[in-house]
C-alpha cells in the first residue's frame, strides 16, 4: 500500500503506474484548469439525468393525475417539462464564466451563482441546495426499504391471500441498504459513477415499463376505475378540504418530479470539453427531459385510466396490483436497485463539498490529505482516504439512522422540495441568465421571465401547504407496523 499527501505526489505515483495523470505530457490526461481529464458524454450525462429525475414516484403520478383530472394533470406535465427543460438550457450556458464556452469552469452550483451573482444569494443557493439533496438522501433510504418490504409483502399476499395479515419492519431493509451505501461510498467522484447511473437508469425504465405494462393490461382486461376530467369528486372521493389540500399537493409532486437542478452543474463538470460542454448538457437535458416525460404521461394517464379516482399513492408498492406476484417482485427489487445509484447521484455533491471544505481549512493534515494506493482485485489500482471513509461512512449511517426515526419523512421531503424547486430550478437560472445575457430591464423577454418566476413561486408556496397539511395527516396516522389494508 502506497501513501501520498499532495495532489503533486498522487499524479507522479500514478504517471508511474501508467494510470490517471501523465507527467511528461499533461495536456494528454489534464484538462486546462489541471483536474483530471473529463471523458463525459452527453449519453452518460443523460444516464446521470434519468437516474437523478425517474425516481420511484413516477408510480405516484396516477394519485397525482386523480387529484387533478384529465385535462389539469396532463396538462401540468407538459408545462413543467417544458419549464424545467427551459431554465436548465440557462443554467447549462452558466457553468463557465463569464462565457458559456472559453469562460472560467465553476464545479458547484454555490460557484455559479457567486460568479454570476454574489453575496448573500451564495449562502441561499448553498443552503436550498445541500438541505435539498440531504433530505432526498433520507428520503431514498426509506423508499429503498418500502420496495424491499413490498416484495416480502407480495409473496405473503400470493401464499396467504390478499387479505392476510403480512405486516413488516422496514428498519432490517434500511440498515442494508445503509451498509451498501457505505460501500459506494468510497466511490471518489461524480466522475467515477458512470456505471452505476447507467445500471440505474436501466432499473428506473424496468421498473417504469413494468408499471405501464400492468396498467396496459389492467385496462385492456375491462377492470377500469371511474375518471373525470376534474379528478377526484367533493363528496364522493374526498371532502372539499381534501380537493384543494391534494390538489397543491399533487401539482407540487409534478413540478418537483422533474428537478434535478441540484446536480445539473456537477453532472455538466463531468464532460469532456469537445464539443463545449454547454451544447452537451442541453442535448442530455432534452434527451433527458423527453425520456422522462414520455414515461411521466404514459405512467400517470395509464394508471390513472386503470385504477380512477381511487388511484394509489404508488401502484406498486402500495399494491395497486397483486399478481403476477413475481413480476411485482421483480419491479420492487429495480426500484431498490435504483435507488442505490440515485443515492450516490446526490450524495456526492454534499460529500465533495465537504471534503472541499476540509481539505482548504487544513491543508497540512495528513489524516483529511493523505490518500493510499491499494491494489484491489478486479478493479485494479484504487485511492483510499481515511478521512473519505470516516466521513462518508459516518454521513450514511446518520442519513439511515434519521430516516429510521422518522419514516413518515417523505411527506417532509415534499416540504423540502417546495422549498428548494423555486429557487434552484427557476430563480437562480432566470436571474443568471439575465445577468449573463444582459437583458434590459422591463423589456418584452425580461417581463416574461419575470412572470414565469412569480408562477412558479406561487407554485411552491401552494404546494408548500399542500406538503404540511400531508405531512400532518403522515404524523396523526403514523403506525409503525402496518398491513396494507389498515
Amino acid at each position: 500500500m502506497k501513501s501520498f499527501n499532495t495532489d503533486q505526489e498522487r499524479n507522479h505515483s500514478t504517471a508511474e503506474s501508467g494510470d490517471g495523470y501523465n507527467i511528461s505530457d499533461p495536456t494528454k490526461n489534464v484538462d486546462e484548469d489541471g483536474r483530471e481529464k473529463r471523458t463525459g458524454t452527453w449519453l452518460t450525462a443523460s444516464a446521470h439525468i434519468i437516474t437523478a429525475v425517474i425516481g420511484s414516484g413516477v408510480l405516484s403520478l396516477a394519485w397525482a393525475i386523480a387529484q387533478l383530472g384529465w385535462i389539469a394533470g396532463t396538462t401540468i406535465l407538459l408545462i413543467f417539462s417544458f419549464i424545467t427543460y427551459f431554465t436548465s438550457t440557462m443554467l447549462a450556458d452558466c457553468y463557465r464564466a463569464p462565457d458559456p464556452v472559453t469562460g472560467k469552469r465553476n464545479y458547484t452550483y454555490m460557484e455559479v451563482v457567486r460568479a454570476y451573482l454574489g453575496g448573500r444569494k451564495v449562502q441561499l443557493c448553498g443552503v436550498a441546495q445541500y438541505g435539498n439533496l440531504i433530505g432526498i438522501t433520507v428520503g431514498y433510504t426509506i423508499t429503498a426499504s418500502i420496495s424491499l418490504v413490498a416484495v416480502g409483502k407480495a409473496n405473503c399476499f400470493h401464499d396467504k391471500g390478499h387479505d392476510a395479515d403480512c405486516a413488516a419492519s422496514n428498519y432490517p431493509y434500511m440498515a442494508a441498504f445503509g451498509i451498501i451505501q457505505v460501500i459506494l461510498s468510497q466511490i471518489p467522484n461524480f466522475h467515477k459513477l458512470s456505471f452505476l447511473s447507467i445500471m440505474a437508469a436501466v432499473m428506473s425504465f424496468t421498473y417504469a415499463t413494468i408499471g405501464i405494462g400492468l396498467a396496459i393490461a389492467t385496462v385492456a382486461g375491462g377492470k377500469v376505475g371511474k375518471t373525470s376530467m376534474t379528478g377526484t369528486a367533493v363528496g364522493v372521493d374526498v371532502t372539499a378540504a381534501q380537493k384543494i389540500w391534494r390538489s397543491f399537493q399533487a401539482v407540487g409532486d409534478i413540478a418537483f418530479a422533474y428537478a434535478y437542478a441540484t446536480v445539473l452543474i456537477e453532472i455538466q463538470d463531468t464532460l469532456r470539453s469537445s464539443p463545449a460542454e454547454n451544447k452537451a448538457m442541453k442535448r442530455a437535458s432534452l434527451v433527458g427531459v423527453s425520456t422522462t416525460t414520455f414515461f411521466y404521461i404514459l405512467c400517470g394517464c395509464l394508471g390513472y385510466a386503470a385504477f380512477g379516482n381511487n388511484a394509489p399513492g404508488d401502484f406498486l408498492t402500495d399494491f395497486g396490483f397483486f399478481e403476477p406476484y413475481w413480476l411485482i417482485d421483480f419491479a420492487n427489487a429495480c426500484i431498490a436497485a435504483h435507488l442505490i445509484g440515485a443515492y450516490q447521484v446526490f450524495a456526492q455533491p454534499i460529500f465533495q463539498f465537504v471534503e472541499k471544505k476540509c481539505k482548504k481549512n487544513y491543508p497540512d493534515n495528513k489524516f483529511i490529505n493523505a490518500e493510499y494506493s491499494v491494489n484491489v482485485p478486479l478493479l485494479g489500482k484504487f485511492n483510499i482516504s481515511f478521512f473519505r471513509l470516516v466521513w462518508r461512512t459516518a454521513y450514511v449511517v446518520l442519513t439511515t439512522v434519521v430516516a429510521m426515526i422518522f419514516p413518515f419523512f417523505n411527506a417532509i421531503l415534499g416540504l423540502i422540495g417546495a422549498a428548494s424547486f423555486w429557487p434552484l430550478t427557476v430563480y437562480f437560472p432566470v436571474e443568471m441568465h439575465i445577468a449573463q445575457t444582459k437583458i434590459k430591464k422591463y423589456s418584452a423577454r425580461w417581463i416574461a421571465l419575470k412572470m414565469m418566476c412569480y408562477v412558479c413561486l406561487i407554485v411552491s408556496l401552494l404546494a408548500a401547504a399542500g406538503s404540511i397539511a400531508g405531512l400532518i395527516s403522515s404524523v396523526k396516522t403514523y403506525k409503525p407496523f402496518r398491513t396494507i389494508h389498515e
